[in-house]
């Protein structure tokens, strides 16, 4: 389970000036073809509206905007923001960014053709809620796209990812000064906390979710779930008077 929500914001705010060169230390420096692949997977166009949930600086919200969908980035940490704001001016990019906890979100319903979280639900302190809230959020047939660390499986990734995530990424980051090297003692240890792909699917089931695809990214480092919000759904809820 994600800490408080103030510890999260206190963490990440501190290292928002370095928060794109570690994600590149993070993943190995192939984060931005996972996000490419998010955004091909989507297909979306100027008519869609989709928001960034946990947005960051901005890097997956940029690449929507880069095919004229209409973005709102939204994150909990402050600081953040004005990074996301600045790189989409120097792109020549448009976007809105709002601070907002995943699990109170300040939009109506059905709202978004679709909402992506990339490398996010896992610092959320409720995951199960912050779905429910994107399930209220999506416009019937839209989709949630999570891109996340999972716990690796396997004798041969797993190992590996975790000597990296619990030796060198908080070496680099102390020999970097990224700002406290305890946050990046955090994320190796968010990661084998969170919980297992399996029950993360059943996590988007149980809100009403239909499992679109689960496509494991690089060996199972990263993993690309997908939730789609049927119209079927919709109106079954409905007609039970939920």
């Amino acid at each position: 389970m994600a800490p408080p929500g103030h510890q999260v914001q206190a963490m990440f705010g501190e290292i928002a000036p370095q928060y794109d060169l570690l994600n590149r230390l993070l993943s190995f420096g192939i984060d931005r073809r996972w996000r490419k692949k998010t955004v091909r997977y989507l297909n979306l166009g100027p008519e869609h509206r989709v928001l960034d949930l946990c947005c960051g600086t901005g890097d997956l919200a940029l690449a929507f905007a880069a095919n004229q969908v209409q973005v709102v980035g939204a994150d909990f940490t402050l600081p953040m923001l004005p990074l996301a704001r600045r790189k989409a001016e120097a792109k020549g990019r448009q976007g809105s960014w709002v601070q907002s906890d995943a699990q109170a979100l300040p939009f109506p319903n059905d709202r978004f053709d679709a909402i992506t979280i990339a490398f996010g639900i896992r610092n959320v302190e409720d995951p199960r809620k912050a779905i429910a809230e994107c399930w209220r959020v999506l416009k019937p047939g839209g989709r949630l796209a999570v891109l996340e660390f999972f716990p690796v499986p396997g004798r041969f990734w797993g190992p590996i990812f975790r000597f990296y995530f619990n030796r060198i990424l908080p070496a680099v980051a102390k020999l970097l000064k990224a700002g406290r090297t305890g946050a990046y003692r955090y994320l190796p240890n968010s990661v084998d906390d969170f919980t297992e792909v399996g029950e993360f699917r059943r996590w988007l089931q149980q809100e009403d979710f239909e499992v679109l695809r689960d496509q494991a990214l690089t060996g199972g480092v990263a993993r690309l779930v997908v939730g789609g919000k049927s119209e079927e759904t919709r109106e079954q809820i409905k007609a039970d008077g939920r």
